[in-house]
């Protein structure tokens, strides 16, 4: 059974919630009091998990300023959730064995819940298709059926059985099968094949968090009731924590020596560690140890006296041990819910997750990890409906799953306000700007994470460099010659001074990064600075004065004075008196050896008509103007094969 849409009422912030599609899993973003958590709530009363018992109560539950007019409001109890539900093949097999293939029609199966009163049921029942199915199994003959023709449910057609004076014995077979069931009909039977099937809501809260020690001797005492103080919620998370990793209370409480004490200890630390450590990539120097140790006079009470089980995480790179309430917030909410979610999944049944804010203290990393858990060990066993404000909460690649809730505030005039309550809403990306926030750091983070890098990711100092590799690629491969290998991901940093942030910001993708850079004398210490910092492998960084063995050079080195020359002239339209040549650029282009820097002081000298000169245009043009490399004249061969030098060496780095 699958929940499809849900719709909340009379709650708490929520007056409506308006319609809610689900499909696996949902995400409601929102900020804070905009009433996320009340939503789950709501959920939770519909079939609450034991484990996260909740019932709905007017006094508590129903919005405050309308508490005085809830009778006049309300025919009879308020409700508060109404859903629907897509049955599985199974379930409806299971139905269809007992009342035949038509017993339901294609409706969704439909269950609300009020205030002070269980779930209501609407069944898509097609009582005429089971009344004709029932009546066939029976096997009655004409003058047996004669009696029922008008009945169109079962509770007609038992009502026609109770009033025939002397029923056959196949009348009162088919009247004891009715009346078997419970309330006596086909819908009270097929709810019966149905509830099992309903998923328990668990309620998990960011605030729920395993405590670090339990008092072993005292605790049975406390959890009837006989001691005080009461069980805490954290308490029984340390006692899932021991049944989870094969032990128990009763098993610590019986063992009858220190060897097999300490085993089962040792057996539970081991495997409670191995689960935790798949999904906790932050430090996986951790391990879990769990001891049980009578009580020191020294200890706070009560812990001074009798056996307590206490949890120390112990860090194998520092070699210490620290009490488990000592660890961060965030690692303490991870593992409590890894414990939680373990016991209460080893009850059998189906579940449906309500996770208030998880992770909430969680590093943006971590948070990571935890999202990963959820898609591979939560979504495809149980739906799961969490909410959060964190942006690295927010399954970017999933934008569908995304709900926003806020808390709808209309202004009817001037200075005075009304609140609509709480709303969910489908269209993330058309309200307020503090609303989605989180959702707008997502998909930011999403985007420079994949849409300028791949796997392979090359990195040149600006666009014009893309268009040169590209044209040079396109050139070689005319002639059957090294290409640059579709691996690349070829992307501008923007200059040297860039590279470093670029690759400190993706360095936790585990990509591969080279970069491939122009190089001038001045450019040294800022090289010099990237190879001592290790920001890149020295084999990464590549410039085109090692590539092309110069003291100096750019892209626009690889080709040759003549050639660039000529794409120059073409690119700004030079005029023939003002053509810029191999001589030229030698005799009016300066002391440097650069050639762009010698084009640059060449077009100083142009014409006022002449455009201002810029790297990216004669790119642009060499890349829409790629027969300029084909042929044989001697300045383009000599481009090609400086070309596939650099070429061959980005290659090799793949």
């Amino acid at each position: 059974m699958k929940l499809t849409k849900f719709r909340i009422t009379n709650f708490r912030s929520i007056e409506d919630s308006g319609d809610v599609e689900v499909d696996g899993t949902l995400c409601l973003v929102g900020k804070n009091e905009a009433g996320k958590s009340a939503i789950l709530y709501a959920l939770n009363g519909l079939n609450p998990h034991p484990s996260t018992p909740f019932n709905y109560d007017v006094e508590r539950d129903y919005p405050r300023r309308h508490l005085q007019e809830y009778a006049e409001r309300h025919d009879g109890e308020a409700v508060v959730i109404r859903t629907e539900w897509e049955l599985e093949k199974k379930e409806i097999a299971s139905i269809q064995a007992e009342f035949g293939k038509d017993a339901l029609h294609s409706k969704p199966l439909k269950i609300s819940r009020a205030y002070n009163s269980e779930s209501q049921w609407d069944v898509p029942i097609n009582y005429q298709a089971i009344v004709t199915y029932l009546l066939g199994q029976a096997n009655l003959n004409a003058a047996e059926k004669a009696p029922l023709a008008k009945a169109t449910t079962t509770d007609d057609l038992r009502k026609a059985l109770e009033a025939v004076a002397e029923p056959t014995e196949k009348q009162k077979t088919l009247l004891a099968k009715l009346k078997s069931f419970p309330g006596e009909n086909a819908k009270g039977r097929i709810e019966a094949l149905l509830k099992p099937a309903l998923p328990k809501f668990m309620y998990f809260s960011h605030y729920d968090r395993m405590e670090g020690q339990l008092r072993i001797d005292t605790f049975s005492a406390r959890e009837q009731g006989a001691q005080q103080p009461p069980v805490s919620p954290g308490e029984r998370v340390f006692v899932d924590f021991l049944e989870y990793a094969g032990t128990s209370i009763q098993d610590i409480q019986t063992a009858q020596t220190f060897e097999g004490l300490n085993s089962k200890c040792e057996a539970a630390s081991n495997r409670i560690t191995d689960q935790l450590l798949e999904y906790w990539t932050q430090n996986p120097h951790l391990e879990i140890d769990v001891r049980v140790t009578k009580g020191e006079p020294g200890d706070p009470p009560p812990f001074n006296q009798g056996v307590v089980a206490r949890a120390r995480v112990k860090n194998n790179l520092h070699k210490v041990t620290v009490p488990f309430s000592e660890r961060s917030a965030g690692f303490t909410w991870f593992f409590s819910f890894l414990v939680k979610f373990a016991q209460v999944r080893k009850d059998g049944g189906r579940l449906l997750l309500l996770l208030d804010e998880p992770g909430l203290t969680l590093h943006g990393k971590a948070q990571a990890d935890l999202l990963r858990y959820f898609e591979d060990k939560l979504a495809p066993n149980h739906q799961l409906i969490f909410s959060t404000h964190s942006p690295f909460m927010v399954p970017a690649s999933d934008l569908p799953s995304v709900r926003i809730v806020e808390d709808k505030v209309l202004q009817t005039r001037p200075g005075l306000w009304k609140s609509e309550g709480t709303k969910v809403r489908s269209d993330a990306l058309a309200v307020d700007r503090d609303t989605l926030f989180p959702l707008q750091g997502a998909l930011g983070y999403e985007i420079t994470q994949t849409l300028f890098v791949g796997k392979h990711t090359l990195l040149v100092e600006g666009p014009g460099d893309i268009l040169f590799l590209r044209a040079w690629s396109d050139a070689l491969a005319r002639r059957g010659r090294t290409t640059l290998n579709s691996k690349w991901t070829i992307c501008p940093a923007g200059g040297i001074d860039k590279i470093q942030p670029f690759v400190s910001l993706f360095s936790g993708q585990k990509l591969n990064i080279a970069v491939l850079s122009d190089y001038a004398k001045g450019d040294k210490r800022k090289f010099e600075a990237l190879r001592q910092n290790q920001i890149l492998e020295d084999e990464r960084l590549l410039t085109f004065a090692t590539l092309l063995e110069r003291e100096e050079a750019d892209a626009e080195d690889v080709f040759s004075e003549e050639l660039f020359a000529r794409i120059v002239n073409e690119s700004y339209s030079i005029p023939d008196d003002h053509l810029l040549t191999a001589k030229r650029l030698e005799e009016d282009g300066g002391e440097t050896i650069r050639l762009i820097k010698k084009v640059e002081a060449c077009m100083k000298l142009m014409p006022a008509e002449v455009d201002e000169f810029d790297h990216y245009r004669p790119a642009l043009w060499i890349f829409t103007h790629p027969d300029l490399l084909d042929g044989e004249p001697p300045e383009v061969l000599d481009t090609l094969e400086k070309a596939e030098v650099v070429i061959k060496a980005l290659n090799e780095l793949l």
